[in-house]
């Protein structure tokens, strides 16, 4: 019991006083308490600390682990190209976790970055985690198609006139798509960027 209270505690960054006043006790009957020196913990103590720490009774008596929720894979489709469009491949060639949360505001799909027109912040085989949508918000990261089949990774900046799709890197230029490009190429909108994961 010492150890588990401790160790909750330290998790939730709370001194002894804190949590003794949450409990109505004085600070020598909680140290007792955490330090395994009483008998016995009421049960009214117990369901409080269970609530206090989001555990469960059972927890705290050492009968059961915490249970981590477990996360969503989600595919990582072929390879996106952070330079000129290319052909994207959507072969399956990896799989990436989420948590379940995230997993359930939208469709996810995971995506290899090739080139370096999105460096230094997004590199050459970093995977890229992006939610299924077909609009964005100006400045927005987005997998954008191009001519019904070319994929590429860029800041999508919007205007009256149409979109532009900007690189990060200097050394490449952004590309303008106005309106009736839109239409009759077309350029639509795969999905948006909501996470970077960095490989080595």
């Amino acid at each position: 019991m010492k150890n588990i209270l401790y160790t909750l505690r330290k998790e939730k960054g709370l001194t002894q006083e804190k949590v003794a006043q949450y409990l109505n006790t004085v600070h020598s009957s909680y140290n007792r308490m955490e330090n395994n020196d009483v008998e016995r913990i009421s049960s009214d103590y117990l369901i409080k600390l269970a609530k206090l720490y989001n555990v469960s009774v059972d927890y705290l008596l050492g009968q059961e682990q915490i249970k981590k929720e477990k996360g969503i894979s989600i595919p990582v489709l072929g390879i996106i190209p952070a330079g000129i469009p290319i052909e994207a491949i959507e072969d399956i060639i990896d799989y990436e976790e989420i948590p379940q949360e995230m997993a359930k505001t939208g469709e996810f799909f995971g995506l290899k970055v090739k080139g370096d027109s999105m460096a230094p912040r997004i590199q050459n085989g970093d995977v890229v985690i992006v939610r299924k949508q077909d609009n964005c918000e100006t400045g927005d990261v987005c997998v954008v198609m191009v001519n019904g089949f070319d994929a590429t990774l860029k800041q999508v900046k919007k205007d009256y006139n149409g979109i532009t799709l900007v690189p990060f890197n200097d050394e490449y230029r952004s590309m303008f798509y106005s309106n009736k490009d839109i239409q009759e190429l077309p350029v639509r909108i795969l999905g948006k960027v909501v996470e970077l994961r960095g490989k080595f």
